[in-house]
């Protein structure tokens, strides 16, 4: 079993039997705000970074501690166990989770599209023109229950191609992702910024859906898909709303300074192991991905229903069920941001 699983579920055990509760509930009132993110280094999760190096979080008298996970539901599985405050991870895990009798918030939306495009690789390319081509193939994901395994599954199905026809294979992020593809282990794999441009500078893949562009999203997914957002769990925001609301703040001057300054000038702002030698692709890959980023951190109309409508198509944990899409997000702290 998975290390971070098996360390999670261990505690929600201890959680349930009150030997964990007290001591994670004092962590979480002691000022300090732990918050995973669904891998760092993702172009998409750019705002959590960011703002820690920009000082918004001290700004609002935050005490904020970074966290990462190459996978989105490792994330969600420890903020469930109560090992974290809140997780910067995909808006859809909300819906999910809910179909599960979790209630999970997201109080701020960083990416008004999912970000993700799934590239084939340039040895499978001949036979693989479009996602109706995957049968029998080997796609890769971040991890099985994860925001890129949700929307293979609904690209697939879209195309007629049943989850039984294709295996789907957990490669991470970044660069087991890039070895996975080199080495033949996936014929086509959903990924993000700037795995995408390395891949494409090498020659090694190429794309075949772009969900980086409100355009390309609405040709795959029929409407703007709400995707890498701040989300914690409804008891917690219940009883912080203070720290939610500075938590808000910070992430909206963020998501400011990312739509008034230009790839370069944000860039200049990461730390160096974020572009490593190659500085000038980093920065585009930023440009390509500044068009996916909210203005304001509010939930774009009509997105949470693009995604349930997405996760019925094929998620048997919310496919006819009834999902209160009001308890899954909130507009009233972003609102609040000056």
């Amino acid at each position: 079993m998975h290390t971070l699983i098996r360390g999670s579920l261990l505690s929600a055990v201890l959680l349930g039997s009150g030997v964990l509760g007290a001591s994670q509930a004092m962590a979480a009132d002691s000022g300090k705000i732990t918050i995973m993110v669904g891998g760092i280094t993702k172009m998409i999760y750019l705002p959590a970074k960011l703002t820690e190096q920009l000082g918004y979080f001290k700004e609002e008298g935050l005490d904020v501690e970074l966290q990462s996970q190459p996978a989105g539901v490792d994330a969600e599985n420890e903020l469930l166990a109560g090992a974290v405050q809140a997780v910067v991870g995909f808006y859809d895990h909300s819906i999910d989770l809910q179909s599960k009798g979790k209630e999970v918030t997201a109080i701020t939306v960083f990416g008004q599209v999912p970000g993700e495009v799934e590239m084939v690789s340039t040895k499978a390319a001949a036979t693989i023109k479009s996602m109706a081509d995957v049968k029998g193939k080997t796609l890769g994901v971040t991890g099985l229950g994860s925001s890129t395994n949700f929307l293979t599954q609904y690209l697939a199905a879209k195309a007629g191609i049943t989850s039984s026809q294709y295996s789907v294979l957990p490669v991470g992020a970044d660069n087991t992702f890039i070895v996975a593809i080199k080495q033949g282990r996936i014929d086509a794999g959903m990924t993000t910024e700037p795995t995408v441009s390395q891949l494409l500078k090498t020659g090694e893949a190429s794309v075949l859906v772009d969900m980086r562009t409100v355009e390309g999203t609405v040709k795959a997914l029929g409407g703007l898909y709400p995707a890498s957002s701040l989300y914690v769990q409804g008891p917690w925001l219940k009883a912080h709303k203070a720290e939610a609301a500075k938590l808000a703040h910070a992430f909206v001057k963020t998501l400011k300074f990312i739509n008034t300054h230009s790839a370069a000038e944000i860039a200049d702002k990461m730390p160096k192991d974020y572009y490593g030698n190659n500085k000038p692709m980093y920065v585009q890959a930023l440009q390509n991905s500044l068009p996916m980023f909210s203005a304001d951190g509010k939930m774009p109309p009509g997105g949470p229903e693009t995604v349930l409508q997405v996760l019925s198509g094929f998620n048997p944990n919310v496919k006819g069920k009834h999902i209160d899409l009001a308890k899954t997000y909130t507009n009233e702290f972003v609102s609040q941001a000056k």
